[in-house]
């Protein structure tokens, strides 16, 4: 058996890919409610739904609601089903 060919791997050019997969690990939407945001405060994306304005050094930023560690719990408790 051969080993399958290494696609990621710094070449000697400098450039770090030989190949990556295309496209966006973000998905496409075309309505706006479907997009995602980067929370200010823990850097994750979320859907805006998931997210609420809140004042932050003077200015309305987008943060996780109710917070960052209470949605990343809600979102565990459903992907276990409790």
């Amino acid at each position: 058996m051969s080993k399958a060919e290494v696609k990621t791997a710094v070449v000697a050019d400098g450039l770090r890919y030989k190949s990556k997969p295309s496209g966006s690990p973000f998905r496409a939407s075309a309505s706006f409610s479907g997009a995602t945001m980067s929370c200010f405060m823990c850097g994750k994306h979320r859907t805006r739904a998931q997210l609420r304005t809140r004042q932050v050094l003077g200015k309305s930023q987008s943060v996780c609601a109710p917070s960052c560690k209470g949605l990343e719990e809600l979102l565990e408790a459903a992907a276990t089903g409790g």
